[in-house]
């Protein structure tokens, strides 16, 4: 089964992911700031991490750089899920080490396609 580690400080996106994809065959693990999410990503091993950028404490751009450059962790894919949509918001979030980038609202089908992509 496919674990997957779900990073966003909103309680009602958490819901939403959880539930998606969990009806989907997944498994879903969640963290709600980015510390918590490199901390889990480390212990927890998931096969990719969907990552929301603003958050309190630690932002994704930061959660996603310590996770792609983690030595436990640089090979877990991230995938930063955000409502930021401008093209500097993407290029940066690759330079961190993001391999994908979806716009919120996330239309089912992109994000599954591109979790199967990150994953295989």
């Amino acid at each position: 089964m496919t674990k997957v580690l779900v990073v966003d400080d909103s309680p009602t996106e958490i819901f939403q992911f959880k539930d998606m994809l969990e009806s989907l065959g997944f498994e879903v693990i969640t963290a709600e700031n980015g510390r918590d999410g490199v901390a889990l990503a480390a212990k927890e091993q998931p096969d990719c991490v969907l990552m929301d950028i603003v958050m309190p404490d630690m932002n994704g751009f930061q959660a996603t750089r310590q996770i792609s450059n983690g030595a436990e962790t640089s090979h877990i894919p991230v995938i930063i899920v955000s409502s930021k949509d401008q093209e500097t918001d993407k290029v940066w979030g690759e330079r961190q080490g993001a391999q994908g980038y979806v716009t919120k609202p996330v239309e089912q089908d992109e994000l599954i396609e591109i979790i199967r992509r990150v994953i295989s």
